[in-house]
């Protein structure tokens, strides 16, 4: 018998064992293709949200606010989680970070800070990129005085109306003339500022203008 007739006797056909071997080889160069392409792409996923979560931060940055002594202040230099930290405006309206040291932040802004932190910070690292943002508002005050149940100091947020003052303070006492209610403002040039606000008409819809946001250092009087 024939070495080919053995073969096929035993049913070893030589064409699928070709086909064998092709589908094989096929079968590995696609995996190893597969392999060869998912690093770059899962390494550019990681770089665009770590961009992400950075502009957030950045956008996050305030030019308004202005600083006061037992403000925390969340310090994030960009890439340096070791200088990075949450830190307490002091009662002198100073913080101190590694590297930069002490420096004023009370009467600044966060973003005046953030200036000034990245200002010290370009003699050890190259273009430091600095956020700066108030945690917690402690320094920024207003008074409620008069016909009021708690009358006294209350800490003000950015959203802080005249109703809501009135509501901090525990609402009126009995015979607080609610339409004669005002708000003392000291003007940049140092004389003080009368603001009417008529309760009754406000709930009622009218007036809504008088529900002004107050600002640090406002009294609001109940007569």
């Amino acid at each position: 018998m024939k070495p080919g007739a053995s073969r096929m006797a035993r049913g070893e056909n030589p064409s699928f064992r070709i086909w064998g071997v092709l589908a094989l080889s096929l079968i590995v160069w696609g995996v190893a293709g597969a392999q060869s392409t998912v690093p770059p792409a899962d390494k550019t996923d990681k770089n665009a949200a770590g961009s992400a979560t950075h502009d957030n931060q950045v956008r996050r940055s305030d030019d308004t606010y202005v600083i006061g002594a037992n403000d925390v202040l969340s310090v994030n230099v960009w890439k340096e989680p070791e200088i990075s930290r949450s830190v307490p405006v002091r009662s002198d309206g100073k913080i101190s970070l590694p590297l930069v040291g002490e420096l004023q932040a009370s009467g600044e802004t966060p973003l005046q800070l953030e200036q000034e932190i990245r200002k010290r910070l370009q003699s050890y690292i190259s273009e430091p990129d600095v956020t700066v943002i108030v945690t917690e508002s402690k320094s920024q005050k207003i008074n409620i005085l008069g016909m009021v149940a708690k009358p006294g100091a209350y800490l003000l947020t950015t959203s802080t109306t005249v109703l809501d003052a009135i509501a901090m303070a525990g609402g009126f006492k009995d015979f607080a003339k609610q339409k004669s209610i005002y708000v003392l403002r000291q003007a940049p040039d140092g004389a003080q500022k009368r603001i009417p606000f008529n309760y009754k008409d406000v709930i009622k819809g009218k007036n809504q203008d008088q529900n002004i946001r107050l600002q640090a250092g406002d009294t609001v009087v109940v007569p």
